[in-house]
C-alpha cells in the first residue's frame, strides 16, 4: 500500500478484520445461550460465574479463528502449540517483505521475538530488548509492524475532554494482535488454567491487554486504537488503564483484581475531571455504587466483570442514562 503512487479517493471502502471477540468466541463453540445472558445490560447475576468460566478459556487460548476451531475438536492446550508456532512464525517471515534491507530484517525479527516480554511496561525504543540498535531504528521497525497491525503502538494522552489526542512525546505500550498468541509466545498458558483470577496472569497485563483487545475488535471500518490515561509529575505519577468518549464525557476505565485494590490513578482522574463517572474491570459481578476520593469528591463507580469488553458501549449509555433518569425523577 505504500507504494501505490495514486489511490481512487471515495471509491475504496475500508473494513478491518481482528482476531474473534468474546462474543463471537461463544458464538463459535455453540454457546447462544450464554451470549444472549452476555448481550444482557446489566447482566443477570446468575449467568456470571458460567460466563466468568467460558472468559477464562478465551482469555488463556486467545481469538484467532483456527486455535478455537481445534480447541473445540481437541480442548487440549497441547494440541494448539503448533498452532500458535505456524501462525506467529508465519508473521515472522511474512512480514519481511515490509523491510528494503538486511538490517531491517534483523530488527523486525528481534522485535518480534522479544516485544512480548515488555506486554507489561511502556516502551523506549533505544536499546530496546537488550539491543545495540538505535532508537530511530527500533521506531522505524515498530512503525512497520503497527503499519500491518501486528504489533500496534498505544501512545497516552493527557485529555481529560474530547476529542482524545495521544501525546506521541511521551513512551507507548504495545498492543499485539492476540491475546493467545502472547500466551504461548511467554510461555503461560499452561499456570493460567490453574488461575482464579487471570488478572495476576504476566504481572498483571494479560486481561489489560484481552479488553483493549475487545474494544478494538468492536470497530469494523476505523483502525483507531483505545487510549489510556497519563499524568506524570515529581511527586504523583498516575495511569489509568484505558479511557472511553461518551458525548462529551471521558470515562476512565481501571482493570483490578478482586472486589478491592487501589484506585490512586483513577481518583486522580476523577478529581481533575468534570464529571463522576468511573468504570473498574475485575473478576467480581456487576454492581453500581457510590464513592468517594481521598479529597472528598464523590463519584459513581461502575464495576463490570472482565467479560463486557465487546458489550462496554452498552454499558456506559445505560450507566449514564441511568443517572440522568435518576436526577430527572428526583
Amino acid at each position: 500500500m505504500q507504494k501505490v503512487h495514486s489511490f481512487p479517493v471515495g471509491r475504496v471502502e475500508f473494513l478491518y478484520l481482528h482476531p474473534l471477540n468474546f462474543q463471537e468466541y461463544l458464538e463459535a463453540t455453540g454457546k447462544q445461550a450464554l451470549l444472549k445472558q452476555l448481550q444482557q445490560v446489566p447482566v443477570k447475576a446468575f449467568a456470571h460465574q458460567t460466563l466468568m468460566d467460558a472468559f477464562h478459556r478465551y482469555a488463556i487460548i486467545g481469538g484467532m479463528p483456527e486455535v478455537i476451531k481445534t480447541d473445540i475438536e481437541k480442548h487440549s492446550l497441547s494440541d494448539l502449540r503448533v498452532i500458535y508456532e505456524s501462525i506467529w512464525g508465519t508473521y515472522k517471515n511474512d512480514v519481511e517483505k515490509y523491510t528494503s534491507n538486511d538490517t531491517e530484517r534483523k530488527i523486525i525479527k528481534h522485535l518480534m521475538d522479544t516485544a512480548p516480554l515488555y506486554l507489561d511496561e511502556r516502551v523506549k525504543f533505544q536499546g530496546f530488548g537488550n539491543s545495540n540498535y538505535r532508537s530511530r531504528e527500533i521506531g522505524e521497525a515498530f512503525r512497520t509492524l503497527d503499519e500491518a497491525k501486528i504489533v500496534r503502538l498505544i501512545y497516552p494522552t493527557t485529555d481529560l475532554h474530547p476529542p482524545l489526542k495521544a501525546d506521541l512525546k511521551k513512551t507507548p505500550r504495545l498492543q499485539f494482535l492476540d491475546t493467545g498468541l502472547v500466551n504461548y509466545s511467554l510461555g503461560i498458558q499452561a499456570e493460567m488454567l490453574a488461575m482464579d483470577d487471570l488478572n495476576s496472569a504476566y504481572k498483571g497485563a494479560v486481561i489489560p491487554h484481552l479488553v483493549t483487545q475487545e474494544l478494538i475488535s468492536i470497530q469494523s471500518i476505523s483502525a483507531h486504537t483505545p487510549h489510556f490515561w497519563v499524568r506524570e509529575k515529581a511527586q504523583s505519577n498516575a495511569e489509568v488503564d484505558l479511557l472511553y468518549a461518551y458525548g462529551k464525557f471521558v470515562i476512565p476505565i481501571e482493570i483490578k483484581s478482586g472486589s478491592k485494590g487501589s484506585l490512586k490513578s483513577l481518583h486522580q482522574f476523577i478529581e481533575a475531571a468534570d464529571h463522576p463517572y468511573a468504570i473498574r474491570m475485575y473478576a467480581g459481578a456487576f454492581t453500581v455504587e457510590e464513592a468517594i476520593t481521598p479529597n472528598k469528591k464523590p463519584y459513581l463507580l461502575m464495576n463490570l466483570p472482565y467479560y463486557a469488553g465487546t458489550t462496554l458501549p452498552q454499558y456506559v449509555e445505560w450507566f449514564v442514562q441511568q443517572t440522568i433518569e435518576t436526577k430527572t425523577k428526583d
